[in-house]
This record gives C-alpha cells, sequence and structure tokens, in this order.
C-alpha cells in the first residue's frame, strides 16, 4: 500500500457521519505529519519573455535555472520534490538550511548574469520559504499551511532577488537580518530577508 491510498482510505472514514474528526485527522497527522522547512522558487518574467522571444527561449532559461539550482540543494541537504513549470518546490529537515540554500541560489544568478546578459538571457529568481508541519505523501507530494504561505512568498510576493519568509520560520532561525515586513492572508507577518 501507498501513503496515498493509506490517506485516501483515512479521508474516507472522515467523511463518514458518525466519524470521529478528531481522531482521524490525529492518525493523519501521526502518520503523514513531518515538521521540514519548505522552500518555493519561481523565476522572473514567464509571461513577458514567451511573449516576447517564445516558449523555446524561457524553457531554456527553466533549464539554465536549473543546473545552477539543483547541486546547491543538494549541498544543502534539500530534496526537490517537484518541478511545475518555472517553479521548484523544494524540503529541507532544518530551516538553516533552507535559509543558505536560498542565498546561495540568488548568489548563483547574481552571477550567472554577469557579465551584463540581456535582458532577457537573465535569470532572477523569487524565494518563498516556510517552515512546521506538513503532511509528506509518498515522498512525491506535500501538504500544509506552510506549502501554501511558502508558495504564495515566492510566487506573488517576492521579486527578483529577493527571499521572503514565513513568520514560522523567521522564529526558527533567530537572528535572520531582514529589511520589510509584510502580512500574508491578512493575519501572519512575513519577513523578507536581507542580503538575498
Amino acid at each position: 500500500m501507498t501513503d496515498a491510498h493509506d490517506l485516501h482510505a483515512l479521508l474516507a472514514q472522515r467523511r463518514q457521519p458518525d466519524a470521529d474528526r478528531a481522531a482521524i485527522e490525529a492518525e493523519v497527522f501521526a502518520r503523514f505529519g513531518r515538521t521540514q522547512a519548505v522552500m518555493f522558487t519561481d523565476l522572473v518574467g514567464f509571461s513577458r519573455v514567451v511573449e516576447a522571444f517564445g516558449i523555446v527561449h524561457f524553457l531554456q532559461l527553466i533549464q539554465e535555472s536549473e543546473t545552477l539550482f539543483q547541486p546547491l540543494i543538494a549541498q544543502h541537504g534539500g530534496r526537490c520534490l517537484k518541478h511545475e513549470g518555472d517553479s521548484l518546490l523544494v524540503l529541507f529537515d532544518e530551516p538553516q538550511q533552507a535559509v543558505a540554500c536560498a542565498h546561495a541560489m540568488v548568489q548563483a544568478t547574481r552571477t550567472a548574469n554577469k557579465p551584463q546578459r540581456a535582458p532577457e538571457d537573465r535569470i532572477e529568481v523569487c524565494i518563498g520559504l516556510g517552515y512546521g508541519t506538513v503532511l509528506c505523501i509518498d515522498d512525491a507530494d506535500v501538504w500544509g499551511a506552510e506549502v501554501n504561505a511558502a508558495s504564495k512568498l515566492g510566487e506573488d510576493t517576492a521579486k527578483g532577488g529577493e527571499v521572503w519568509v514565513t513568520d514560522s520560520l523567521f522564529a526558527a532561525v533567530p537572528g535572520l537580518p531582514f529589511t520589510d515586513t509584510g502580512t500574508l492572508f491578512g493575519k501572519r507577518t512575513v519577513y523578507r530577508l536581507q542580503g538575498a
């Protein structure tokens, strides 16, 4: 049996009218819950570059970015769980690993963009980081509030070369230097890291 099959069975039980939802939820977290740092990356300018230079040009940039990022992810103990378009979803056991990897990824893009590359050839990454309990399914999928938050920060909040982190990751790594704060989902404080 796979994790996905087991989760499906538990969720089917939870739908029953007489289900002890709290007990089933506790079983789901006991079975699949792990504390992880979550990284979500996004490249700048997908729509603009595709419109101006075509999809093949952007696919080339995605390939080049992954050539830069994959060794850094491995060096920092990360596991790339998903590649979706120009985005990566990566898990780390420790939040410090995620922060160090994010800084290394931004630096790698800055180095790759020198000498001054044409604007359409630049690789700029936006990164969101979260930390907390997530549900890991078959080492192929991950669910949870920190996944949602990291995705939102990487895709919608961060600009090229920026790293934004959730309040829980910020609390787990004392002394992180930051320059700005914002609010996520109307209630969570988020932080933009310095030096990214």
